[in-house]
């Protein structure tokens, strides 16, 4: 990417304008969050906008100078740039381009490790806290979070049921021997200790959880459901998994006499999601969770912890892998969870767009990760559409004319598309609608030959008028 090319794209974790040479401390902050995060450009003759209005090349060499001094004599460990000049159509523009250090943390000189360290978040220099200065010394040393021992957790009073439960289904036994070799534990003074790995595995942090909800519309202003999973972290994914099945909308197959019911965003990709989110998020961080949020328009998975220092988000999108939590990765690929390392965003997109869905948007947003299913077109609007006028269908012979519902009933029909299983009683508690008023709503339905009813007790509702006709 060019350099116009960047700064058209905006400030961002890795670039940043200023008109003028700025005051030394902002410099120097700027500088220092660049070496701690994934380096950067300093681009000086540019407005916050992006427009380039160049600056005096009147003793350039002294500015580039001046420049280098400060950054010497106020930051440590030592920091090397490169500074230069480049001209974009006829406007002289100083670049000071800062390359992500080894020597973790950097910081203010005369403000010390713990007050002086800062790291780029987004667009901006924010001053780092306790547990990202350990993150910092965790990644000079090269060893993840979740490799740590956690010596204050009894490993006899642990549970291992549910990890090695995952490890018999794929015919693997898990004895100490394994989970040494796998950095699950460690064994000192004829002692076993839990890493931080294994604690997570099976949920004993309390951060090692998801939060789930279903708002009514495009907002978060009305819940329709909300769970929350805190158990072993293989529950947990399964849990969620189920939790958005039962708020997309579904499709049915039929193949032979098997009926198939086929989500509108595939399982797939909604599988990877959660797989991403639970492997790569950040745990050092023991106040967030993943959120999990259902929307009439889209599916929003948020997890914690931006995408790895070392790499920016245009690597990501484009295969490169760089592992946050190496002890749980290796798991998730023993276990057979993970195909291929730095595939996965890859196939999120493609099987999206290979059910002809809008590619999803996968983005770094401050210190989170977001990904954003977007959703087939709402059942309510099909039907707005669909009833607002003449209708045909064939429903054991022609029909036409004009078919009047209510709000509730159209309410009614999303429901049954989204699941065709859902009883009178969930309508009701959904809908806050008596059941008795419920029925009268699904006998007019079905008086109208909108939908049917297969089976009884465990039957389910099919919609037989096709509204897209």
């Amino acid at each position: 990417m060019t350099l116009l090319e960047k700064i058209k794209k905006g400030e961002n974790k890795t670039v940043e304008f200023k008109e003028k040479l700025p005051s030394n401390d902002s410099i120097i902050k700027t500088v220092i969050s660049f070496s701690n995060t994934s380096g950067g450009l300093l681009i000086i003759g540019v407005k916050d906008n992006g427009e380039i209005i160049g600056i005096d090349n009147e003793d350039i060499f002294a500015l580039q100078d001046k420049i280098s001094s400060i950054i010497f004599d106020n930051c440590y460990p030592n920091i090397i740039p490169e500074i230069y000049t480049t001209n974009i159509d006829g406007k002289l523009l100083l670049v000071i381009e800062i390359f992500r250090g080894n020597l973790l943390p950097y910081y203010v000189k005369n403000e010390g490790k713990n007050n002086g360290t800062y790291l780029r978040i987004g667009a901006t220099n924010r001053k780092a806290g306790f547990d990202n200065i350990l993150e910092l010394e965790r990644q000079r040393r090269n060893i993840s979070f979740d490799e740590e021992v956690d010596y204050e957790f009894e490993f006899e009073t642990l549970n291992l049921n549910p990890l090695r439960s995952q490890f018999i289904s794929i015919n693997k036994n898990l004895d100490i021997d394994k989970m040494i070799n796998l950095k699950l534990v460690k064994i000192e003074n004829n002692k076993i200790y839990p890493s931080k790995a294994l604690l997570i595995l099976l949920g004993c942090y309390e951060n090692v959880r998801i939060k789930c909800s279903r708002f009514k519309g495009k907002t978060m202003d009305i819940f329709l459901d909300r769970k929350e999973y805190d158990s072993d972290i293989f529950s947990q994914l399964k849990n969620a998994e189920n939790f958005i099945l039962n708020h997309i909308n579904l499709r049915a197959e039929i193949n032979g006499l098997q009926r198939k019911d086929i989500p509108e965003i595939p399982i797939e990709a909604i599988r990877e999601a959660l797989i991403n989110a639970f492997v790569h998020r950040d745990y050092s961080n023991l106040g967030r969770d993943i959120k999990l949020g259902i929307y009439d328009d889209i599916v929003n998975i948020v997890s914690p912890g931006s995408f790895p220092n070392s790499i920016v988000e245009e690597d990501i999108l484009n295969g490169r892998s760089e592992i946050r939590n190496r002890v749980i990765a290796r798991i998730f690929k023993e276990l057979g969870y993970i195909e291929q390392w730095g595939s996965g965003i890859k196939r999120i997109k493609s099987f999206c767009i290979n059910s002809g869905l809008k590619e999803p948007l996968i983005r770094e947003t401050n210190d989170f990760v977001d990904v954003e299913f977007f959703r087939l077109v709402d059942f309510n609007d099909l039907v707005e559409e669909s009833f607002s006028g003449q209708i045909g269908g064939q429903i054991g012979g022609q029909i036409g004319g004009q078919i009047n519902i209510s709000q509730n009933q159209k309410e009614i029909l999303n429901y049954i598309i989204k699941n065709p299983k859902i009883t009178r009683t969930e309508l009701s508690k959904n809908l806050n609608i008596n059941p008795s008023a419920i029925q009268k709503h699904l006998d007019k339905l079905k008086s109208e030959g909108i939908i049917k009813r297969i089976g009884k007790t465990k039957g389910y509702w099919e919609i037989i008028l096709d509204i897209n006709n």
